[in-house]
Formats: C-alpha cells, sequence, structure tokens
C-alpha cells in the first residue's frame, strides 16, 4: 500500500499577517517602516497622500491592525486625517502612531487629543518604532477583556465591580466610570480633556478641575491600591496598575 500524506491545512486556516498602513510621503522612511514591519509579520501598505491612506484605511476587505501615520502630508494632512478616522465607525479604536518631525509639547498634545494612541518624532529608531507597534496592538488585546487583574487590584467592567487587597472598594458611577477609561487604555496617557469627554461628555464645559477633585478621590478609595494612576503633569493620567512588586509608587497628589 502507498502511504498516504499527512493532510495540508487549507489556506484558510493558516495564520494571516496583521495589515498595517503606513500613510507617510517620504519613500525613504516609509520602505524602512515597510520592511521593519513585514519583518515583524506583518502585511504593509503604503499610502503617500491624506486622502489615499484614507481610501485604504477604510478599505472593509483589508481594513489595518495599526496605522503609522506622518502628519506633514500632501493634500490633507495628518492632524485631519487622525480627526476623520476617529469619527469613523471603523476606525474609531483602530491604533494609530503618528510620526512626526513636529516635536513641541503643543504639538504632541494636540496629536494625543486627536486620539492618536502614541507619537514619535523624527528622526526615530526603528526599533523603538516596533515596540511601539507591539505595545500600541497588546494595549488594544487588554482593552477587549472583561476584567483587570494584577494581584492587588481587581477592576470587573462587566461588573462594576472594584476590590482591593480582597476588600470592596465601593465607588460613586463617575469614580468607577473614570477608573475603567483609565484601566482600559492600561500604559498609555490619556489627556485631560479625552477623559473630560469620555466620562463627562465631550459637551462638558466645566471647570476640568472637576476631574482633579474626582482622581484625588478615587485615589484615596482605593487606599493601598491607589498608586494605580499615575500623574503627568500638565498634561493628563496614565493607569499603571497596582501590582505587590512594583518598586516604586505614583500616587502623586495634585
Amino acid at each position: 500500500m502507498l502511504a498516504l500524506a499527512p493532510p495540508q491545512l487549507p489556506l484558510p486556516f493558516r495564520a494571516m499577517p496583521k495589515p498595517a498602513l503606513i500613510i507617510e510621503d517620504d519613500p525613504d522612511i516609509a520602505e524602512s517602516v515597510r520592511y521593519n514591519l513585514e519583518s515583524e509579520g506583518f502585511s504593509a501598505i503604503v499610502a503617500s497622500t491624506g486622502e489615499q491612506g484614507l481610501r485604504l484605511a477604510l478599505d472593509t476587505q483589508n481594513p489595518p491592525a495599526v496605522i503609522v501615520l506622518d502628519l506633514m502630508l500632501p493634500g490633507m494632512n495628518g492632524m485631519d486625517l487622525c480627526r476623520r478616522l476617529r469619527r469613523e465607525n471603523q476606525t474609531r479604536r483602530t491604533p494609530i502612531i503618528m510620526l512626526t518631525a513636529k516635536t513641541s509639547e503643543t504639538d504632541r498634545i494636540a496629536g494625543l487629543d486627536l486620539g492618536a494612541d502614541d507619537y514619535i518624532a523624527k528622526p526615530f529608531s526603528v526599533r523603538e518604532l516596533m515596540a511601539r507597534v507591539r505595545a500600541v496592538l497588546r494595549r488594544v488585546e487588554d482593552e477587549a477583556a472583561e476584567r483587570y487583574e494584577d494581584g492587588r487590584l481587581i477592576i470587573d467592567f462587566a461588573d462594576v465591580r472594584v476590590a482591593c487587597n480582597g476588600a470592596n472598594v465601593k465607588l460613586t458611577n463617575k469614580e468607577f466610570q473614570l477608573l475603567s477609561a483609565l484601566a482600559k487604555k492600561r500604559g498609555r496617557l490619556i489627556t485631560r480633556k479625552q477623559l473630560l469627554g469620555q466620562v463627562w461628555g465631550y459637551s462638558y464645559y466645566g471647570d476640568a478641575r472637576t476631574l482633579d477633585v474626582h482622581i484625588r478621590r478615587l485615589r484615596q478609595k482605593l487606599g493601598g491600591c491607589g498608586d494605580c494612576i499615575e500623574t503627568v503633569v500638565g498634561v493628563g493620567y496614565r493607569f499603571v496598575g497596582s501590582a505587590a512588586e512594583m518598586s516604586t509608587a505614583a500616587n502623586a497628589d495634585d
């Protein structure tokens, strides 16, 4: 009898590379980023204008898992494109890393306020860019989870419950929304404007110090887990977790 070869998996069942979209008008930079993304296992597509980038980003047949976006583009610039992408349901949560020669604090804050997930200044290290791409994709996966746990702090997003060191923590609805908004974007800087919009609504025009007061009360109620929220002075806040092995705490009041 002839020995039968083991069946081969059909193509649809083989792991498919994640699509990445590079929107960059400098061909040398675009090629370098494309090469390195493909070396990381992505299938990379390059757009040299904002309009072309918008069309590719909204391609329902091949939606990008991550977008690397230059700000200084011909036609529609990167800021306008980022704003448009965040308005579209398909790309509302797609990670966007801004890659630009604009390095002022005002430009960085403006980019983050528009919804960018990260901001890298030119000239840049390709290895650092790849690390940040992996980091934003991990954060997207973390945000999809219904529960956060780090050994001390537990946040159950589905059941609206919080516990620190085994003890339940009673929070108001706004405090839980604020903690959830931060925890679901663990490790990512969220500006004050973004937090006010997510928790109080984008039509909120009250005193921004309301946010600081709620952060302070939230830290107090979390007690030994209050170090999970880090203050980035003059910009916003970052959720850093409250693992027992952390050697430094970020429990600085405003």
